[in-house]
């Protein structure tokens, strides 16, 4: 508390942005926890032998998400493109809708991520120009006395070295989880891919 002023805005910035980084990290757990038992259950249902056209009626007109999102696109596209042209052409209208939806899905779970690898990469220079303040203010304090001491020169070391804490504080815990959540994303996104793909699979066989 009895820091610089300077130094008081550096610790108030990192303490700012540590609390911002813990609440994505545990709003983005949660988010990517949902998702990925949302695609579990939705593909043990898909592949229970329901039937397609049942499925989507069940889904239309509801707020899907993941692989229920990516379906319904690529079946409705399908049924839409297989009324009027012919099955090729269906199925590659298909696979375009589907692809589109599973981005879409992709961009929504790595919202906030960039926010993350900000915060990981920049905090340590924060908490650093803070270590430099309390330093330099330090020195400062010995050019009027003519007799330095340690007790001269200790707060604002002090007050350095809690700035330099507080930047990896608010540093590690947002590098480490993004490292995390981006493998998550890496992996729901290569679970939405391979639904696609066998569903595509599946249509190319209806009009085989």
């Amino acid at each position: 508390m009895s820091a610089s002023l300077p130094v008081k805005v550096v610790m108030i910035i990192l303490i700012l942005a540590s609390v911002w980084s813990w609440l994505i990290i545990f709003s983005k757990g949660k988010v990517l926890a949902t998702a990925q038992n949302k695609a579990k259950k939705f593909e043990e249902h898909f592949w229970s032998g329901v039937d397609l056209n049942r499925l989507y009626d069940s889904l239309s007109g509801k707020k899907n998400t993941g692989s229920a999102k990516i379906f319904e696109a690529g079946f409705k596209e399908f049924k839409r493109k297989t009324q009027a042209q012919s099955g090729i052409r269906s199925i590659e209208g298909s696979d375009r809708a589907m692809r589109v939806a599973l981005n879409r899905e992709i961009e929504k779970l790595e919202s906030h991520l960039p926010t993350l690898a900000t915060i990981g990469s920049t905090s340590p220079y924060i908490g650093l120009f803070g270590t430099v303040i309390g330093i330099m203010l330090s020195f400062h304090a010995l050019s009027d006395v003519t007799q330095a001491t340690i007790a001269l020169v200790a707060p604002g070391i002090s007050e350095a070295l809690i700035a330099t804490a507080m930047g990896l504080f608010a540093a590690i815990p947002a590098v480490i989880f993004y490292n995390r959540y981006s493998d998550k994303v890496e992996r729901i996104y290569a679970q939405y891919d391979a639904f696609k793909e066998e569903f595509s699979a599946i249509l190319h066989r209806q009009i085989g």
